[in-house]
């Protein structure tokens, strides 16, 4: 999947797809993009009722022009099902939960592959986001990534990882899996989502704004939430400040200025301007320009 294909979601919202009053109200939380769960916030007896229910509720939260996922269930048999069902010209793309290997992918494409075939979709259209949520996903980190051309994303479930684990869902202690699905997620050509700590915990949101700004940094595209209060600080903190924007700009006026002179050696403020510094300051200006597009 190329770039220009690649999604520009800062926040995610989960909201379950059984209840209604979430569904109706979901586009007025400010995410860019919804995940319908059919997974942890539906109980079992509930999940034929809920599964049902997605392809209308797609169909009302894309009505208003956001992108909708849907997650599945982990067991084989209530996962076929899901997909069967969510699979639909409203639904964007896949989260699949518990990811442990590129095999695992592959049989969610497949089964992807002949649902589109039989609903006359376009071929591919649907996506895959993986969750990694534990010890044997992360070890396969990288052949996940690289599983299939559906592949769009990432993200470490950490209250399942931690607890597979046998640890508290802490900082210290989830940096390691998160900064490798980063680098992972950027090799493929993906897109890495989260933050390194707990997605369960939204009554602090001064620490969450920190957690979201430090995932920034770690090279995060954006993030999923669990709370509408979560959804504004993802929108500010996960696009380029003016002070980068400026920055940016400045460097490549000045770049160019260069090699339109002939001069390999390049200063910018105090700093030598080499490939990957002017690489990442036109991934800085094209996201701006993107989201003031939008």
């Amino acid at each position: 999947m190329s770039q220009s294909d690649l999604p520009l979601w800062r926040s995610l919202l989960f909201v379950p797809a059984n209840v209604e009053k979430f569904v109706a109200k979901a586009h007025t939380r400010g995410a860019d993009a919804i995940i319908l769960d059919l997974e942890d916030s539906v109980v079992l007896p509930e999940k034929d009722a809920a599964r049902n229910m997605v392809p209308q509720a797609a169909a009302t939260v894309a009505g208003h022009g956001l992108d909708v996922l849907v997650r599945i269930n982990r067991p084989w048999r209530l996962a076929v099902r899901d997909i069967e069902t969510s699979v639909c010209e409203h639904v964007h793309t896949i989260a699949v939960p518990k990811v442990d290997s590129a095999e695992h992918i592959r049989f969610i494409a497949e089964v992807i592959d002949e649902v589109e075939v039989e609903k006359r979709l376009s071929r591919g259209s649907t996506r895959i986001l993986a969750l990694i949520e534990g010890v044997e996903g992360m070890r396969n980190i990288d052949d996940i990534a690289g599983a299939s051309p559906r592949m769009m994303g990432m993200f470490v479930g950490a209250e399942d990882f931690s607890s597979e684990v046998g640890m508290e869902p802490f900082e210290e202690g989830l940096f390691y899996v998160n900064q490798q699905l980063v680098f992972a997620a950027r090799k493929a050509g993906i897109l890495p989502f989260g933050f390194v700590g707990t997605i369960a915990d939204y009554s602090d949101l001064g620490e969450f704004r920190r957690k979201i700004q430090q995932a920034k940094k770690l090279g995060f595209a954006g993030a999923p939430g669990i709370h509408p209060s979560q959804i504004s600080i993802m929108n500010e903190e996960f696009v380029p400040s003016a002070k980068e924007v400026e920055h940016a700009t400045g460097l490549l006026d000045t770049y160019e200025q260069a090699q339109a002179e002939g001069r390999g050696a390049v200063e910018y403020k105090g700093k030598m301007i080499d490939a990957p510094i002017v690489a990442r300051a036109r991934e800085v200006l094209e996201k701006h320009r993107a989201i003031a597009e939008r």
